[in-house]
């Protein structure tokens, strides 16, 4: 059987909490040090809907239950490692305690209008939630 090349899959959870976003600092490369939504590779095995809760729990302490799909971003330069494909939700927190864990060196709020410089194309990602929410 003939091997194909396949991209990667990852997903992305945004977190609102009064007019804030959440975003990760980075602990590893690529993009060492920057900021970042919350996510990560989705497991062999693994529906997307239990990785986004699963890589948001893991790198923020925060436990999150879906609201609803936002979008796909696929562009094969997004992210240095290779061809990416990241499905992103809205989540709502539920419970937990805020604070950096596996990949996320830190984890906190900021405000919506004020967001650091991004990782991959985070801030694109963000822009267009925020021109679709509001």
């Amino acid at each position: 059987m003939k091997e194909y090349k396949r991209p990667n899959l990852t997903v992305d959870g945004i977190v609102l909490y009064h007019k804030k976003i959440l975003l990760i600092k980075r602990k590893n490369n690529p993009f060492k040090g920057l900021w970042a939504l919350p996510g990560g590779f989705v497991n062999y095995s693994e529906n997307i809907e239990d990785a986004v809760v699963r890589e948001v729990k893991e790198e923020t302490g925060l436990t999150t239950k879906i609201k609803a799909l936002f979008g796909v971003y696929s562009d094969p330069t997004r992210d240095p490692r290779g061809h990416t494909i990241s499905i992103i939700y809205h989540l709502s927190a539920i419970g937990g305690k805020l604070k950096g864990g596996d990949d996320a060196a830190e984890a906190c709020f900021f405000d919506t209008n004020e967001p650091p410089k991004l990782a991959f194309d985070h801030n694109k990602i963000i822009m267009d939630y925020l021109g679709k929410v509001t």
